[in-house]
């Protein structure tokens, strides 16, 4: 039998592999299950990725890439006239519109790095690919201290089932934001 050529088969296993997670979390994660979803062979799953933890990276990754690509392509990001602590609140405020859903699905896989040792680096990709581009408009110590903040807020919204409070996160980020300034 000859073999079927499929090149989105890959993106399509480590979407399938969302989804998992998004709906029923790490522990409902297999290659069996992936493969379903994804609507692959069993050994494909396989092929692309020999262990979970493998599957587990390359699904952070693509949430990762996510968030810093609408960091990066926003227009008033870069813009030194908007203020830093406004844009850090629209953004955040962005991520949580799209609902608890995907932002419960990515820090399920970013803390998942506390116990799989495999997820540590793309975590950590995480937080320096935000600071870095936070950096681009403060110093770098400042810059960690404000990924940490927003980690922070979206924890304890996410943890409490509380609301999203832009005012209180502006006002935090321009704490931050604006003593490095002085």
């Amino acid at each position: 039998m000859a073999r079927r050529y499929d090149p989105d088969r890959r993106d399509r296993i480590i979407e399938a592999a969302i989804r998992i997670v998004g709906e029923r979390g790490i522990a409902g994660l297999s290659h069996r299950t992936v493969a379903a979803e994804a609507d692959v062979p069993l050994g494909s799953t396989t092929y692309h990725f020999a262990s979970l933890d493998e599957l587990l990276v390359a699904a952070l990754r693509r949430c990762n890439d996510t968030f810093a690509q609408t960091v990066r392509e926003s227009a008033y990001f870069a813009d030194p006239a908007v203020s830093l602590a406004d844009e850090l609140t629209r953004l955040m405020g962005e991520w949580f519109g799209g609902g608890r859903g995907p932002m419960e699905l990515e820090y399920e896989l970013y803390l998942a790095a506390l116990r799989r040792p495999a997820l540590r680096a793309v975590a950590t990709e995480w937080t320096d690919g935000v600071g870095d581009l936070i950096a681009c408009r403060t110093d770098p110590p400042t810059a960690r201290a404000l990924v940490a903040l927003l980690d922070g807020i979206a924890l304890q919204v996410l943890l409490t089932g509380g609301e999203f409070d832009p005012e209180y996160t502006r006002e935090m980020l321009a704490r931050i934001a604006d003593g490095a300034a002085r």
